[in-house]
């Protein structure tokens, strides 16, 4: 640790800013002003966890912040707070600017800065890829106070939005920053740091703490303090993680019976692969399982409709690449299907922690062929445990086999299908996923298919 980074790890009184009592922390002890207190009453937000108790104090000294805490336990709060309560101090346009790796982590931001400063006049723009520029130009064109983005769009702004700039700019956050250099932003992050005031706060936050992100930490902070709440790769003590091992041949048969087993119960599964899902989605739904897929090829519009839904519970089961893996507060997932187990073991702890949030309990469990017992001891050793097999009925489970035998194929026709009419469309560049199939629209293929068949 260099000699201008303080350190801090919970119990050290020098912390607490007048609270007594690290358990009895409330968010008034640790320095948040009554406005904000009473939206966050409102919100359900009782106490702070640890991030937000031990990082705030710091935030509202005006000190740069590095918050590393597992994914779940409250960053974005930790960081809206302290922002919103120097804006109500000294409001002012295009005050703050965060940046987020996924457009759906974007929306989420904003929506926690709108419901905790309503109260003030807090007003929000969202600024991401896949949406309509000219819109996101009005928007910002109104000045709002805080800026949520991707990297990508936000840098397009700075270089052909008549009159946007970050001139007044007073607080940068990094949020899921090991996330953000994964997805090779780091360039368009250094364009963006060079064009944005010296003299300003920065926060970045991330779940772990990689090497890029220390060489990001050294070139945009200033003498930050180091919040450290949890260990570098941890799942939290509520998450009940499974396994279960089969023949890769019957992974179908396994993921419904799974699904009929816990019916009822809100779930998020997991593919590696943007066809994958679709194909799942397809599935299950022959099956008579509600899927709703997710994933980067989707319009954003789709993406967004498709989380709304399962968030309101109008589907049970969101089929999703790692693009929903990443600091997406849905609330009350039961269970977290590892379909295909991840090939990076801090991609098992992110997808696993849509699970057991803000002090719930939940399952999840991950698909072990013959093909991925490595993948699976890697696992295991970063997160120091052993998973459990889930106990499962062989025999039952392969009765089920005819019948998903005969909704695969109807999920592969359905997808060809779909993929020969984006074909005649003549919409260039549109890949396999792109489009999100309504359930009246497989009902039609389905019936086709049989009708090809015979």
């Amino acid at each position: 640790m260099s000699s201008s980074e303080n350190e801090y790890r919970p119990g050290d009184s020098q912390f607490e800013n007048g609270a007594s009592n690290v358990e009895k922390a409330t968010f008034a002890s640790i320095g948040v002003m009554k406005q904000l207190c009473e939206a966050c009453e409102k919100l359900g937000f009782t106490a702070p966890t640890d991030i937000q108790r031990d990082s705030i104090p710091w935030a509202l000294q005006g000190r740069d912040v590095i918050g590393l805490a597992q994914t779940g336990s409250g960053k974005t709060v930790a960081f809206a707070l302290p922002i919103l309560q120097a804006l109500w101090d000294n409001p002012s346009p295009l005050f703050a600017c965060v940046m987020a790796p996924t457009r759906e982590l974007a929306y989420q931001i904003a929506e926690t800065f709108e419901a905790l400063g309503s109260g003030i006049g807090a007003r929000c723009a969202v600024v991401v890829g896949g949406v309509d520029m000219i819109s996101q130009q009005i928007a910002l064109s109104k000045r709002p106070h805080i800026v949520v983005c991707t990297p990508g769009r936000l840098q397009d702004h700075l270089e052909n939005t008549k009159g946007f700039s970050l001139r007044t700019l007073k607080y940068l956050v990094m949020d899921e920053a090991d996330r953000l250099l994964d997805m090779d932003f780091g360039p368009k992050i250094d364009q963006i740091l060079q064009v944005i005031p010296r003299e300003r706060n920065t926060f970045l936050f991330s779940a772990t703490m990689t090497t890029k992100v220390a060489k990001l930490q050294r070139a945009s902070l200033t003498n930050p303090v180091k919040i450290e709440v949890s260990a570098k790769y941890s799942t939290v003590e509520k998450l009940l993680q499974y396994y279960m091992f089969f023949p890769f041949k019957h992974k179908d048969c396994y993921l419904v019976w799974l699904l009929n087993e816990m019916a009822g119960q809100s779930a998020i599964v997991f593919g590696r692969t943007c066809n994958e899902v679709l194909r799942i989605g397809l599935l299950l739904r022959n099956l008579g399982i509600e899927a709703i897929p997710l994933h980067g090829q989707l319009s954003m519009d789709k993406r967004l409709g498709a989380l709304n839904k399962f968030k309101s519970g109008a589907r049970k089961v969101l089929v999703a690449t790692d693009v929903a893996s990443r600091g997406l507060d849905i609330p009350a997932v039961d269970l977290v299907v590892n379909y295909d187990i991840p090939s990076y073991s801090k991609d098992y702890i992110h997808r696993v922690g849509r699970t057991a949030r803000a002090g719930r309990s939940g399952k999840a469990i991950s698909f072990v062929t013959q093909y991925d017992v490595e993948l699976l001891q890697r696992i295991e050793q970063v997160i120091g445990k052993k998973l459990e097999e889930f106990s499962s009925e062989k025999d039952a489970i392969l009765l089920l086999q005819e019948r998903v035998n005969e909704a695969q194929r109807m999920a592969t026709l359905e997808l060809k299908e779909i993929q020969a009419k984006r074909g005649k469309g003549g919409k260039r560049g549109r890949s396999d996923g792109d489009k999100q199939i309504s359930l009246s629209e497989a009902k039609k293929l389905k019936k086709q298919g049989k009708k090809n068949r015979h």
